[in-house]
């Protein structure tokens, strides 16, 4: 019965290219008008959990060989391949093809945005300075190295270490992972992903002669780090359900791999990291809100580790070498918004750890970075970022301030540990990127860069407002706004509201060119802050998780609606976007306020909530229980998100057009969710939409590689906006008869 409801399926699905049934003429299936959408089959497939049954007709998108898939999307089964060309044909003959002069134009602006001979500015070490820089017209970047006596002299002597045009060039998806010299700045190691899988392979490059040494690591996560002794590399295994779970040394001479550390808890990842002393290695265990971490000499061979606090659920810390101790950011004591600690290097303990920062109320301690006679302490406060620098030896602490209304601030490498030199970076929506670099003696600031905009840019031409938008509860949730000067305030300008709202992650006030292509046509682009991110302190996440995750749906479509009682639009045209777990809001925000938008871009939307985090087998699902809540043992983690998952709570609603994306070696959220909830779309609203399915056949959760070929996609994305706000009529965005 199941195989011949299976071919039954099949025989339904390969009668969907370009939108024709059996029962259609030749004459019609050789030059039809515009393809219609396809219709998924529907195959029952019942699932039994905790004593509750539910269908999922859809489960067939789901290729059982899916671990394969990723390694290698040509394994894709043909009748899964063939409904995703379909969909893929129907996205691209109603909405990419209809908008192609208008994609074209947005493409060229963005481009024109971007100066196309960038690089980016050197970061010095060991006697040279290392920094990426791009050709005209080259997709990858190019890895190079000058004498540091040069670092800041563009016309000084290159060495190329990488091409990543050349290595590019013959492959469907390309990127670089983690790229680093050996101690002694004769070897280069460096990682690359060719499936966008996230399986990277690891290289050793010899610098002095460009000649590969033949060293190659497979199945690596992308992090790794060199022996001090330059003797060994450090390296995380990916495990066969693509999960960190492993550390192990690779020696280079015997070419033979020890390991060094293995996690036996699927819901904790691992990790690699370098102090900024360079005498340390750190290996870090740690679940969604839980960690522990282990140290060893950066120069020890075959090492032995130090465990530095055991793993305590909901107890989280991070560790920096600087002083002779342990500097430790941790929420150990109920400090909800985090505070500093050391504790001497030979603790195994928290009885030893001693407060240097004490827990501050809504004043959130994001992390540190160490120089060697400076402690740089990132912090939030009120939603802003800000740099609070203490030195050796002295309490006195001052702080980097800024002016601007809303704004991105994060801290960089580009100095030895030595040198009493902190760079960041600085953005606003209206302010292109600054690299600069702060004299932690002096406190002098030398920009040392300003993101060159070759097509122009006036900031003076753009108003940035930060905005509290009250939410059902009364919460006040953060809301950045970035307009033209002349676009009105009464109620006309359509809005891109953007939102994200999970795993503590805020979505930051930060400067994208390709932005200025919707606001100079008129639109308002708003960054949502709702709960369940950390703009305002961690309670601020902690209140959009688990039972409480309605926050963060609440929180958004709070903020829509106060942006039409403030005059900035109107119902029904704002156009919602959010990507990964911030599709998972726009499916919860289209259930909830169908009317409220005017279109919805969901890009790789994590949608099927109740069936992924029931999948053990699946990358994320254990670790991120702690987040969303384990449906498999927990019977009140399973009602709640069965309540919202938006993949079971599609019904007939008037929902508005949306454009959805995903990739077939997406490791994060797999290719079948979006696809499994565009057809249920389809199947329960059909006059409702329209609805546009676009999957990557052969690239993951970032899309297409290369810097212009993702311009393309952020170009279908905006077309789809400005046709749902009703700027362009090439496209027919009105409801199916």
């Amino acid at each position: 019965m199941r195989l011949a409801a299976h071919l039954a399926g099949l025989a339904a699905v390969t009668t969907l290219f370009s939108g024709c049934t059996m029962t259609q003429t030749l004459a019609e299936t050789v030059a039809p008008p515009l393809p219609s959408a396809p219709v998924a089959a529907r195959i029952d497939h019942e699932i039994t959990q905790l004593g509750h049954t539910r269908n999922d007709p859809y489960a067939w998108l789901k290729d059982e060989n899916w671990q394969e898939v990723m390694r290698d999307p040509s394994l894709l089964k043909p009748e899964i391949r063939g409904y995703l060309e379909a969909e893929n044909a129907f996205t691209k003959a109603r909405l990419e093809d209809t908008t192609g002069a208008l994609r074209e134009t947005l493409f060229n602006e963005m481009r024109a945005r971007i100066k196309e001979d960038d690089s980016s500015v050197p970061s010095i070490h060991g006697g040279w300075a290392y920094y990426t820089r791009y050709r005209e017209g080259g997709e990858y970047s190019i890895y190079a190295r000058r004498p540091a006596s040069d670092a800041f002299n563009p016309d000084g002597p290159e060495t190329i270490l990488l091409d990543g045009d050349a290595m590019g060039k013959d492959q469907d998806y390309f990127a670089f992972g983690e790229l680093e010299a050996s101690p002694d700045h004769t070897l280069l190691a460096y990682g690359t992903d060719t499936k966008g899988s996230e399986y990277y392979e690891i290289r050793v490059k010899n610098i002095e002669t460009g000649e590969d040494t033949g060293v190659l690591i497979e199945n690596a996560y992308g992090a790794f780090e060199w022996s001090a002794t330059g003797k060994a590399i450090f390296w995380v295994f990916r495990d066969t359900n693509g999960r960190p779970s492993a550390v192990y040394q690779r020696d280079l001479a015997s070419g033979e791999d020890t390991l060094v550390y293995e996690e036996k808890d699927p819901g904790f990842f691992v990790g690699l990291g370098t102090s900024e002393s360079e005498e340390v290695i750190f290996i870090s265990a740690g679940g969604h809100t839980t960690s522990e971490a282990y140290w060893f000499p950066a120069d020890e061979l075959n090492p032995v580790l130090r465990l530095i606090a055991p793993r305590q659920t909901d107890n989280e810390y991070s560790v920096t070498h600087w002083d002779g101790q342990f500097y430790i950011t941790t929420n150990t004591g109920g400090a909800v918004d985090f505070k500093l600690v050391r504790a001497p290097m030979t603790s195994s303990s928290r009885e030893d750890w001693e407060d240097v920062i004490p827990h501050r109320p809504g004043t959130l301690l994001l992390g540190v970075h160490a120089q060697k006679d400076y402690l740089a302490v990132m912090e939030r406060e009120g939603g802003l970022p800000r740099i609070v620098i203490q030195k050796r030896g002295d309490e006195a602490r001052h702080t980097i301030s800024f002016d601007e209304a809303a704004y991105d601030l994060d801290l960089d490498g580009g100095y030895e540990y030595h040198v009493p030199m902190l760079r960041f970076d600085y953005a606003s929506p209206s302010t292109p990127d600054q690299v600069v670099d702060y004299n932690l003696d002096t406190h002098e600031r030398i920009l040392r860069k300003t993101r060159e905009i070759p097509s122009g840019h006036n900031p003076a031409d753009y108003v940035v407002e930060r905005i509290m938008a009250p939410s059902w509860d009364g919460a006040e949730v953060p809301v950045t706004l970035l307009r033209h000067k002349t676009t009105p305030v009464d109620g006309t300008a359509p809005v891109l509201l953007y939102g994200y709202g999970s795993y503590g992650i805020t979505i930051p006030a930060d400067f994208r060119t390709g932005r200025l292509s919707l606001v100079d046509r008129g639109f308002i682009y708003a960054i949502v802050n709702p709960r369940g991110e950390m703009a305002k302190g961690y309670q601020w996440y902690l209140d959009g998780k688990l039972d409480k995750k309605t926050n963060t749906f609440k929180d958004f479509i709070a903020a829509g609606n106060y942006l039409v009682e403030k005059g900035y639009t109107r119902r029904g045209h704002l156009i919602a976007q959010g990507g990964s777990a911030g599709g998972l809001l726009m499916g919860a925000v289209a259930n909830m306020d169908p009317g409220l938008f005017g279109g919805i871009i969901a890009a790789v939307p994590f949608v099927d909530v109740l069936n992924t985090m029931s999948d053990e087998s699946l990358p994320l699902t254990p670790p991120e229980w702690p987040e969303w809540g384990n449906p498999l043992t927990d019977e009140a983690a399973y009602q709640t998100i069965l309540a919202y998952s938006p993949y079971d709570n599609v019904a007939a609603l008037d929902y508005p057009p949306m454009l959805i994306t995903g990739g077939v070696t997406d490791p994060r959220v797999t290719y079948w969710e979006p696809s499994k909830w565009a057809a249920k779309l389809r199947a329960e609203a059909p006059k409702a939409g329209p609805y546009f399915l676009r999957i990557n056949l052969d690239s993951g959760h970032f899309g297409a590689s290369g810097r212009f070929e993702g311009l393309k996609e952020t170009a279908i994305e905006y077309a789809f906006a400005l046709a749902a706000a009703g700027q362009i009529d090439t496209v027919d965005l009105s409801k199916p008869e």
